[in-house]
Parts: C-alpha cells; sequence; structure tokens
C-alpha cells in the first residue's frame, strides 16, 4: 500500500494523479501542499490510498526516490 496526491485544475471534473507514491498519508500531503504553493492553477487537492508500490519519500520538501536516482 501506498499513498497518492491528486489536484483539479482550470475546468477538471476529475483528480489528475502523478506517478509519485508515498509510504505514509503526511508524506503525500505535505507533498501536495508543497506543489499547490509552487503551482497556482491547483483549485482542489486530495489524498487517497493506492495499491501501487511506494517509489518516493517526501521528507524536509524533497522528493526522494527509491531508486535513489534523484
Amino acid at each position: 500500500m501506498s499513498w497518492k496526491a491528486g489536484v483539479k485544475t482550470g475546468d477538471d471534473t476529475e483528480f489528475a494523479f502523478n506517478a509519485l507514491r508515498f509510504e505514509t498519508r503526511e508524506e503525500a500531503q505535505d507533498y501536495v501542499r508543497d506543489l499547490m504553493w509552487r503551482w497556482l492553477a491547483v483549485r482542489e487537492a486530495k489524498v487517497e490510498e493506492s495499491d501501487e508500490p511506494v517509489n518516493y519519500r517526501f521528507i524536509e520538501r524533497k522528493l526522494i526516490s527509491s531508486k535513489g536516482d534523484n
């Protein structure tokens, strides 16, 4: 299990999710809050569970790949 962050921008009717999957709900929430500061077009955000494997960490406002290629 992992956590993913989704956003709506402009006239979006559905949330868009990228490929980032986080270990904890808190990491995903921190990531999407950070994204909202950088990407001003976000009008709504949410975090939900995913059955995909964890592939990133978000620690101290930095993305860290679980593959070590960041």
